[in-house]
């Protein structure tokens, strides 16, 4: 028998019990579609996390202190970076812009609201080098930092929070008992580790002066002019800071670099091997699908046993009947492949759009889950099929 007339039959078979084929299918299809939707659902997640630490700031590097060491044990975090290494970093090749800040916890107070937030102390630099813009109000100025003024920009959330429904813009502002004037809003940039929405933003001084009394800094943030020189920037970095902290060769370094490229590196396989885990999960079903079609083919072989047998009568050989129940599985396989990726598809848009959870299909998916479905059919039908081919004529005509 031809291919052409091997499929032919092979579709007339499946249709004449279509019941049967469907819910013969139905395995298939929900194991492709949760397969697809896992997949879309982990690919989302992927980008949305690399859209958030894009966000923080573009071509990033960040500069915190160490740990320290005595005895080859590490202990406490080391208070070893200045505003002296700030100003020396600036003058790296290839570094656009230097935004040092200091941290810390402290206590608002605007009449009967109250929060708990973290207080940074920045430069005028810092919204550029974060990507942050102010939504509304304005942001400091250096003169705000030479005078050491005692004005603040909020986060949205803390605005939020603190000022439910009006505008804190000019209002008096209690930190830790200290009055500071509210100048500006930021824009809001989505929740997550660090977001800024959270954050309370002072002028660098005013932070050491009257808030908390630190000189050492907690972050040195460099914007790079080229994200092609990360490397370069990183190694020059590294020796500078090493050389003003009079640091030997064999010591270890008290400040550590973190790039965004290594921030989006660590998140991608952290991102790609819970989607990988679903997925294993997911396919799981995809398997009890595959013994559901060979059950049904196994039924199917006794169900004809005859109609093999007067096949093989009129010249039909053991390969043409292999053939025809092998293309059964596969048609019944991918048909419910296909399905499946339909109705995945549709899980994950339905869940982008009504859902606050943002989903992406890759094309790999697709191609992934209907290369499966085959697989599937051929290897599950491949039992039946040759059970049928193995069949005496003579018997398989007397079979009633």
């Amino acid at each position: 028998m031809l291919i052409k007339e091997t499929a032919k039959s092979a579709w007339r078979s499946l249709a004449s019990n279509r019941l049967r084929t469907l819910l013969t299918m139905l395995g298939m299809i929900i194991g492709t579609a949760a397969v697809v939707a896992v997949l879309g659902i982990g690919e989302g997640a992927r980008s949305s996390v690399e859209g958030r630490i894009r966000s923080l700031g573009a071509n990033l590097l960040m500069v915190r202190p160490g740990s320290a060491s005595a005895s080859g044990v590490r202990s406490g975090t080391v208070k070893t970076l200045t505003e002296g290494d700030a100003e020396a970093l600036k003058g790296l090749a290839g570094v656009a812009a230097v935004a040092p800040e200091r941290s810390g916890s402290a206590q608002l107070r605007y009449m009967a609201s109250n929060l708990n937030a973290s207080v940074t102390g920045i430069t005028p630099a810092y919204l550029e080098v974060r990507s942050l813009s102010v939504a509304s109000g304005v942001s400091f100025s250096d003169l705000d930092e030479q005078q050491r003024a005692r004005v603040v920009v909020l986060g949205a959330n803390v605005a939020r929070q603190l000022y439910p429904g009006a505008s804190p813009l000019g209002t008096r502002l209690q930190i830790n008992g200290n009055a500071f004037r509210v100048v500006g809003v930021l824009t809001e940039k989505g929740s997550g580790m660090g977001s800024p929405d959270d954050g309370v933003f002072v002028p660098m001084s005013t932070h050491r002066s009257v808030l908390f009394g630190q000189d050492h800094l907690s972050t040195i943030s460099l914007q790079l002019a080229s994200e092609d020189r990360s490397e370069v920037v990183i190694a020059q970095l590294d020796q500078l800071l090493r050389l003003r902290h009079r640091l030997r060769a064999d010591q270890a370094s008290d400040f550590e670099v973190r790039s965004q490229a290594e921030m989006l590196a660590t998140m991608g396989q952290i991102t790609g091997t819970f989607t990988m885990l679903l997925g294993s999960v997911a396919a799981v079903s995809l398997i009890v699908g595959g013994i559901g079609i060979m059950n049904i083919m196994l039924v199917s072989v006794r169900e004809r046993t005859r109609e093999i047998g007067v096949r093989m009568a009129v010249g039909a050989r053991r390969g043409d009947i292999l053939r025809q129940f092998l293309v059964e599985a596969v048609v019944v396989s991918l048909a419910g492949g296909v399905a499946g990726v339909g109705l995945g598809y549709g899980a994950a848009v339905l869940l982008s759009r009504f859902g606050e959870w943002a989903t992406i299909v890759p094309p790999y998916a697709v191609g992934l889950a209907l290369g499966v479905s085959i697989l599937i059919g051929i290897t599950f039908g491949v039992g039946p099929a040759r059970r049928a081919s193995r069949l005496d004529p003579v018997e398989a005509l007397r079979f009633e």
